[in-house]
């Protein structure tokens, strides 16, 4: 794995001009990332209710005005051009990735960050707990459930949430430090049986890769900021532009 990009201002620049292209797990440790939703000004009420009715896997950072790219929370920064890869999002059909999406850019275009869950793992890892997506410099493994979302106007559909293999004698101490972070999802919304949250088999994730878990290991579940694409998808939305998964917008805010 290459050497970790400590500054977000720096992460940043590399990205704009493509020179990273990878997840975003690992680099910047201790400032939050983020999940991207980009969607046209007339569901942007709506889909803030959503956010505002499921707090879990759509923890709102920052809300920017209609037409606006840069972010409070990043100051110089562009949304369209900033992070490592975009998906779009058309009658609910994965249209195309892209790199960039300033040709695609609309002057209605309202865009959201919402918390991710890469945000506390320097805190975990400073605790002595390694995580193996990181070490390994793969993506986090994401996978969609059952679990509902409460809805909001055309938005309506199950959380996605993403898995991290502990150690049994260091969940607890994972679920304290993550309940820390209430901007990067907070603490799990489940341990244990895949099953009992609608996952038929952890080696088939839908988003991210594979990881194994060892005998002494139990799969750890966080909310996902994921969950808009997911949302994008099953509500059909004419159009909306998210980030692809595990490659996030880096922020300048300490987490």
């Amino acid at each position: 794995m290459s050497s970790v990009i400590q500054q977000p201002a720096d992460l940043r620049q590399q990205v704009r001009t493509g020179g990273f292209t990878r997840p975003t797990a690992g680099c910047a440790p201790g400032y939050l990332q983020a999940n991207l939703m980009i969607i046209p000004q007339a569901q942007a009420f709506d889909f803030l209710m959503f956010c505002q009715r499921n707090p879990k896997p759509c923890p709102l950072i920052e809300v920017l005005e209609p037409g606006q790219r840069e972010p409070a929370c990043a100051k110089g920064a562009d949304i369209a051009t900033d992070i490592p890869g975009y998906r779009v999002y058309r009658d609910g059909q994965l249209a195309e990735e892209r790199d960039e999406i300033t040709g695609l850019w609309q002057a209605d275009f309202v865009s959201f960050l919402i918390g991710c869950s890469f945000s506390f793992e320097a805190a975990v890892a400073e605790a002595g707990i390694a995580l193996r997506h990181v070490v390994q410099g793969r993506n986090v493994a994401m996978y969609r459930t059952n679990l509902a979302c409460v809805p909001s106007g055309p938005f309506s559909g199950e959380m996605v949430v993403s898995m991290r293999p502990i150690k049994s004698r260091d969940v607890a101490k994972v679920v304290e430090i993550s309940g820390r972070f209430a901007l990067a999802h907070g603490a799990p919304v489940h341990v244990g049986n895949p099953a009992a949250i609608g996952i038929a088999d952890l080696a088939k994730p839908d988003y991210g890769d594979t990881v194994s878990i060892m005998d002494d290991e139990v799969p750890v579940f966080w909310a996902c900021g994921v969950t808009p694409q997911w949302i994008a998808q099953s509500s059909r939305l004419p159009l909306c532009i998210t980030h692809a998964p595990g490659k996030m917008f880096v922020t300048d805010l300490k987490g």
